[in-house]
């Protein structure tokens, strides 16, 4: 099972997991990253993990 944790308090809402994201599992929502797709469809990929320029996304499995 895949777990994704964004650190809002480190999120400055810059998008780029959203754009990373090859199965759109984000958006901005009220200037911060929120996952809002299925789960289930993550590719394990990491984009979003590795494109965050401040580390607030961490993905465990």
């Amino acid at each position: 099972m895949v777990e994704i944790e964004i650190d809002t308090e480190r999120c400055i809402g810059c998008g780029a997991c959203v754009n990373a994201c090859p199965v759109s599992l984000y958006e901005i929502v009220d200037g911060k990253a929120k996952l809002t797709g299925d789960i289930d469809k993550c590719v394990l990929c990491r984009a979003c993990e590795t494109s965050c320029p401040v580390g607030a996304i961490t993905i465990t499995e």
